[in-house]
């Protein structure tokens, strides 16, 4: 997990994590799977306002919903009998055995590859060619996903790094402190450096530059957005 090149300096250092088994699904949710949680009266709507967004292309059933929240997501994946993915989990189910760079390889996005720097996001599984090393769809590219964990910047240099577990959030937020004193906005790459725990995105969307579907990098959000290329995909332990 994680590069000692390369990237953003909360990616670093490269480290090995042990992981009990787990399942990811092979999609993101699609518009059709959550509006089931939704008339099942589980589920919040996902907010009108962002997906209508540029005519609705976006509403699609078999498109990857967005415009839900971290807790909205949370609610969807317990009522499919799930969980959120926790990043170490996304970042193995993308890197495999062999530590690629994207989910397909070490080759450049393309069109056919991935869904990234365009308008809209295309029906999950449009791009079979790039599939991740265990069949998954659309881990770069298309839309961001929640996570379960808080985002925290120096994760990878915690006593917890080697299984893949986060500060907690008092020890995440006196870490914010620090870097905003040391004047460290660039930490985290362009995204800006919270001043609270925020909730981890992975897997780049159909908005981001090729650059930022590499498979280390780490993105966050307050937990609150519903934002127009955040969604969600499903995990669930073995057992």
């Amino acid at each position: 997990m994680g590069s000692d090149a390369g990237g953003q300096e909360d990616e670093r250092p490269a480290h090995t994590v042990a992981l009990a088994p787990f399942y990811l699904d092979k999609t993101e949710v699609t518009h059709e799977a959550y509006g089931e949680c939704v008339t099942q009266r589980v589920c919040r709507a996902a907010d009108i306002k962002v997906i209508s967004r540029f005519g609705g292309v976006f509403i699609r059933p078999k498109k990857p919903v967005t415009g839900i929240s971290w807790n909205d997501a949370k609610a969807y994946c317990a009522f499919r009998g799930k969980r959120l993915p926790r990043e170490a989990e996304y970042e193995r189910a993308v890197r495999g055995d062999d530590g690629r760079k994207y989910p397909w390889g070490a080759a450049a996005p393309t069109p056919e590859l991935t869904v990234f720097h365009t308008s809209t996001t295309d029906e999950v599984g449009a791009h079979p060619t790039g599939r991740g090393p265990y069949g998954h769809d659309d881990l770069a590219g298309n839309v961001w996903e929640w996570m379960e964990d808080e985002y925290d910047p120096i994760a990878y240099r915690r006593p917890n790094a080697g299984r893949g577990e986060p500060g907690s959030c008092a020890e995440i937020k006196e870490t914010l402190d620090k870097l905003h004193r040391e004047g460290r906005q660039g930490f985290t790459g362009s995204n800006p450096l919270p001043t609270e725990c925020e909730r981890s995105i992975r897997g780049g969307a159909y908005n981001y530059d090729a650059y930022g579907l590499r498979s280390t990098n780490r993105v966050h959000h307050p937990g609150n957005y519903r934002l127009l290329m955040t969604g969600v995909r499903c995990a669930k332990d073995a057992r």
